[in-house]
This record gives structure tokens, C-alpha cells and sequence, in this order.
């Protein structure tokens, strides 16, 4: 049983705001694989659908930037890139490969947004819920790596190899939900929650309560799971495990978060929810901490980025 590790620096992330009479409105909209919901407090209908509407097509905008499962998108393009070429992306593209270069180095490649390879053998197993096999995975894995990208000035990138494919999914949707919340502030609203599959961020909090309340899980001193509440304000919070999605092989269990260094679904059994400023290194550092396991160093990951508060860890029954 390893330590149990949570920390959440309150005066950093909790803000209270008098947002007044408003009204709450709630939104939904299907995208990224995964339901994202909008919830905001505003001062009129008109208002709060014209802001939701704004951030919705915002977030579509994205993933026909961002998404690998649309040839057409602009990432799938990059991957039909010869070695070599030096080509210019737009501003979304380059901060999402900019951000993911700079935790692949921190991490020592336990995130890596060359993992396409492996992302597209696994969801095959997933769907047909049979292992992979071991050749096709380390077939797979000797065209991964973060090194294949090079990331130049003037929003343009370089790749040093053929055949790179781009997955960023492991942080794509935290990057859409700060772009989403950009939307809504830019719309005169101060207080709203932004939930893109469990990638959370919030702004200021609801009318007459200490903060938006966001349950997660950690263990107690006997090693027993429970939920914990937390009151948060002007921060995010992603959480990353594979309690639902897993696949069990002649006994052994696969999760979805792939690590790309040996090309397998990590075998921990732990779930990691970390606490940023902003939702796409939320979401980009919960992946990477989830691939590092338990006993890595993540405290030392984690000072790289000061606004990122801690995490939770647990074991998972």
C-alpha cells in the first residue's frame, strides 16, 4: 500500500465573487467522444444561450482542428508530413503540440503526442476486446516518440521522421474546456463551471456558496475509497484512471491510458486527480502521472509546474 498524497492550496484557488440575482442554466453538447456540459449562472436566456452557443462552437472548431479519429483534421494532416518538412499550423494546433513537447520532457516521455500508433492497436482491441499481441505492439511502439517533433518559432512545426501519427487525446479536452471558458468570460460570464468528460474547469462560484462543488475520490487511513467534496473556485481539475475502461487478458488487466514508452495499458490500478490553474495541463499532467504509476517521482513532475496544487491517488478495488 503506498502513501496516500493530498494536497489543495486554497487560498490559491478559491475566490468567492458575488455574482448577484442570476439565473442557472445548464447546456450539453456531444463532441471529443464524450459529453461536455456547460453550467452558468447570467442575467437573461438571451444571454446564456448566445454564450453557450459561442463556446459550443468554440469546442467543435477545435476538434476539427485537433481530432485523429478525422482524416481531414488538421492534425491527422500533419501526419502525412515527409521528414523534414517545416510547416506553419494554427495558433490551437501549435500550443497543444508546444505544451505537449514541454511535459514529454518533464516527464521523460511518459506523455508523448506521437502515440498514435499505439492509440489506434489498442482501441481495435478495445473494440474486439482481444489483446493486441505483443510483435504488432512493439511494432508499433518503435514509431513513438516525442523527439519526431520539433517546435519552431512563427506557429510552426517540424517533423524529424516519417510516419509520425498524432494522438492528443490526452489533453485535447482540457484544452478545449480553457478555450471554452475564454468564450463565456469574453461574454460577461463570471460564474460557470466547464465539464468536458470529467476535465473540469470553473470560474467564480455560484450565488450564496463557497465555491462550485466537484466530488472526488481518495482513501482513508484504513485504505477504503470515499468521496471527498471539494468547494473550488478560478481553477481546474482533471481526473485520470481506468476504472471503466479496461481490457482483462488471460488474467491480467490493460487500461486505456496507454504508456508509450512500452507500448502497454498501464496495470496499476490507480487514479489520479490533479488540481491546475488552467484544464489542459490538468488533464495533460493526470495522464502523465497515471502512465509514471505510483512509484515515480511525481512531486518532482509536479514543481515544474508551480500552479498545479496536487492529486489524489488511490487504489483501485
Amino acid at each position: 500500500m503506498w502513501k496516500l498524497r493530498f494536497l489543495v492550496l486554497w487560498l490559491s484557488c478559491l475566490w468567492v465573487v458575488a455574482v448577484g440575482a442570476q439565473e442557472r442554466y445548464t447546456f450539453t453538447h456531444p463532441q471529443m467522444g464524450t459529453e461536455f456540459r456547460i453550467i452558468l449562472y447570467a442575467d437573461s436566456d438571451i444571454l446564456a444561450q448566445t454564450a453557450a452557443r459561442a463556446a459550443f462552437d468554440t469546442l467543435d472548431a477545435l476538434n476539427a482542428r485537433l481530432s485523429d479519429y478525422d482524416s481531414e483534421s488538421e492534425l491527422s494532416r500533419l501526419s502525412g508530413l515527409d521528414s523534414g518538412r517545416v510547416v506553419e499550423v494554427s495558433r490551437p494546433l501549435w500550443e497543444v503540440v508546444w505544451q505537449s513537447q514541454a511535459l514529454s520532457a518533464h516527464s521523460q516521455g511518459a506523455f508523448d503526442l506521437t502515440i498514435g500508433p499505439l492509440s489506434k492497436l489498442w482501441r481495435r482491441a478495445f473494440r474486439q476486446q482481444r489483446f493486441p499481441g505483443v510483435d504488432r505492439i512493439e511494432e508499433a511502439r518503435t514509431q513513438v516518440g516525442y523527439q519526431g517533433i520539433q517546435v519552431l518559432p512563427g506557429q510552426r512545426l517540424q517533423l524529424l521522421r516519417s510516419g509520425v501519427k498524432l494522438d492528443a487525446g490526452g489533453i485535447a479536452k482540457g484544452f478545449a474546456v480553457d478555450a471554452m471558458m475564454e468564450v463565456l468570460l469574453a461574454h460577461g460570464i463570471q460564474s460557470s463551471l466547464v465539464d468536458g468528460g470529467g476535465d473540469i474547469r470553473v470560474t467564480s462560484p455560484p450565488p450564496d456558496a463557497p465555491g462550485w462543488a466537484i466530488q472526488v475520490q481518495q482513501m482513508d487511513s484504513l485504505g477504503q475509497s470515499q468521496s471527498v467534496t471539494l468547494h473550488l473556485a478560478h481553477c481546474a481539475i482533471a481526473t485520470s484512471g481506468d476504472y471503466y475502461r479496461y481490457l482483462s487478458w488471460e488474467g491480467q488487466r490493460y487500461s486505456h491510458i496507454i504508456d508509450p514508452r512500452n507500448g502497454l495499458g498501464v496495470q496499476h490500478g490507480a487514479q489520479v486527480t490533479v488540481l491546475c490553474s488552467d484544464c489542459a495541463t490538468a488533464d495533460a499532467l493526470a495522464s502523465a502521472i497515471s502512465v509514471m504509476g505510483p512509484g515515480a517521482d511525481w512531486g518532482g513532475l509536479l514543481r515544474v509546474y508551480p500552479d498545479c496544487e496536487g492529486w489524489v491517488v488511490r487504489k483501485l478495488e
